[in-house]
């Protein structure tokens, strides 16, 4: 959505030190985006430069599967895959009710109606046969007709809002915590963060869609169904600020207020001062190689195993996520294993 070369947008965005950005420069400097389908009303505190101009969401689908075509033939691949790695949409574009069950048919007239809510470049990866996974905690393939088409079509497709600072702390300390049955009776987390993604946070509808898959990982760990006595009055809060002097340098704290033998009380804190692109871009380059892997071994639709790298993890209709970092790590190198052996 924004006109900058490679190399433009990494330097402006501040991450790398010089040192590091300029001994690649004339490799990024070489990429160049493409306009981006982009709509102001689902990303409020963005204004696109660079944008596809269309009369309906159809004919968006269409301009980027031309997109995919023309790149790998640009490039002379075999194969792709697609990683959504997009701002925040406001929650307004998850909550109502999304094309239901019926593959093709259903996205098709939610195309033609211009449907808020349909995911325009998993839709058109989808189209092409590339898999896909969604990096942040907009719909995407998280409805039923997308997933029935990856299904369909062959195509592995994974999910939702990579799993990096605050919220990987949380999969690692709160199964300790369910492991030494010690009760907790609130969780509150803040974060400070002054990059382009705390700008669109800014905004409370985008807000609570990051919300959602931060605040659903202790639930599923520590299972207040099961363990009454000990999660049932669990007060949790999530709160982002938009904090520009920070940049990229992201600063996670938590302050948990905990139930010991006999009822007594007790706290911890801990305080994760991260840089947000250096966590994420190495999961963004593992997703990639494990889809093509997926795609290569013949699985298709919904990949579980995929969910050690995402806060809120597919998981089948009914079913309970799985959000404990350990469990989710076994999981995926067994299935990595079990493709190695095939």
């Amino acid at each position: 959505m924004f006109p900058e070369d490679a190399y433009e947008a990494a330097r402006d965005a501040g991450v790398l030190e010089p040192g590091h950005l300029e001994a690649v420069r004339d490799e990024l400097s070489a990429i160049r985006p493409m306009k981006a389908a982009f709509q102001s009303q689902y990303v409020r505190r963005l204004e696109g430069r660079h944008v596809k101009r269309t009369s309906n969401k159809a004919e968006l689908v269409e301009q980027l599967r031309e997109d995919i075509r023309d790149t790998l033939a640009a490039q002379e691949c075999d194969r792709a895959v697609g990683l959504w790695c997009g701002s925040t949409e406001v929650h307004g574009c998850r909550r109502r009710r999304a094309p239901e069950r019926g593959g093709l048919p259903s996205g098709a007239r939610a195309q033609r109606s211009g449907h808020h809510q349909l995911a325009l470049y998993a839709w058109a990866h989808l189209e092409e046969g590339v898999p896909f996974a969604n990096c942040s905690p907009n719909l995407a393939v998280d409805f039923p007709a997308a997933l029935e088409l990856a299904e369909a079509r062959g195509i592995p497709v994974g999910g939702k809002d990579l799993k990096t600072g605050q919220t990987l702390m949380k999969t690692v300390v709160a199964p300790a915590l369910r492991a030494r049955a010690l009760g907790v009776k609130g969780w509150f987390s803040t974060n400070i963060l002054g990059n382009r993604d705390g700008m669109v946070l800014d905004d409370p509808e985008s807000f609570r869609s990051k919300e959602l898959t931060k605040r659903g990982v202790l639930d599923s760990i520590l299972d207040a169904e099961a363990h009454p006595e000990l999660y049932g009055e669990l007060f949790h809060k999530v709160r982002i600020e938009y904090y520009p002097p920070r940049g990229d340098a992201k600063e996670g704290w938590d302050n948990i207020d905990l139930v010991g033998w006999m009822g007594y009380p007790m706290q911890l804190k801990f305080n994760f001062l991260c840089r947000d692109s250096i966590l994420a871009a190495p999961l963004v380059l593992d997703l990639a190689l494990l889809l093509d892997l997926a795609a290569r071994s013949g699985l298709s639709g919904m990949q579980e195993w995929m969910g050690y790298f995402f806060k809120h993890p597919m998981a089948p209709e009914g079913a309970r996520a799985e959000n404990d970092l350990f469990r989710q790590l076994s999981t995926l190198e067994d299935t990595i294993r079990a493709l190695g052996r095939a």
